[in-house]
């Protein structure tokens, strides 16, 4: 009876030692792609992934038209949580476009912007590797008023993105940063929930503006 009881234990605790070892978001990733897999896809679609900017990206439709978009946002995600699920959430669609925003959790976690473009260059580079003709579109960070505290940080940062970007063919760079602050170069708090991070529904008008050209 007592080494039943032990062998239970040492199950449990193995069990228990397994979920530990999982990564924060895989089963989320997994949950991603199998419901993705159960709506349908074609090869050469639009895949827009990143963060909870992403992710609460409901009005994406409205401006996609026709094309169809497979939205991969997993929200709390940062470069690196990316570049470990790159296959279930971009590669494996065969995307002709993908437009990611990643690097707003890392540097307000203290992740430094060379680690962040270091894990994006990884990123593009299995993208091309992969999908030879794809655009990549990389989307600067945006001005949250709860994370304002690091505007500097921010800005040199999206510097960074841009000019990297602008060296790798094949790759484009996307500033939020200009629509969504005021004329003094503030952040714009009636633009976000209550949290002051994520965008509220006028929030996400402006941004629809940013994007809708490279939806016609």
């Amino acid at each position: 009876m007592k080494k039943s009881i032990f062998l239970v234990l040492v199950f449990l605790s193995a069990l228990n030692s397994s979920f530990a070892q999982l990564h924060p978001f895989e089963q989320e990733a997994r949950r991603l792609s199998a419901q993705l897999d159960s709506l349908g896809w074609n090869p050469g679609t639009t895949v827009v992934t990143g963060s909870s900017t992403i992710r609460m990206w409901r009005s994406l439709t409205e401006i996609s038209g026709r094309e169809v978009v497979l939205n991969t946002g997993f929200g709390g995600s940062k470069a690196a949580d990316l570049e470990r699920y790159l296959f279930p959430l971009v590669l494996k669609f065969d995307p002709k476009r993908v437009f990611i925003y990643e690097g707003d959790n890392d540097l307000w976690a203290g992740v430094a912007p060379e680690e962040i473009l270091a894990s994006l260059d990884r990123i593009v580079k299995r993208i091309q590797l992969a999908v030879p003709n794809a655009k990549i579109y990389l989307i600067g960070a945006k001005p949250s008023p709860s994370r304002w505290a690091k505007k500097d940080l921010y800005q040199s940062f999206n510097q960074q993105l841009e000019k990297y970007s602008q060296r790798k063919e094949g790759v484009s760079f996307i500033d939020t940063w200009a629509t969504l602050t005021d004329s003094a170069g503030n952040a714009r708090p009636e633009l976000y929930i209550k949290d002051q991070l994520h965008l509220n529904e006028d929030g996400y008008i402006l941004w629809n503006g940013i994007f809708k050209s490279y939806f016609n």
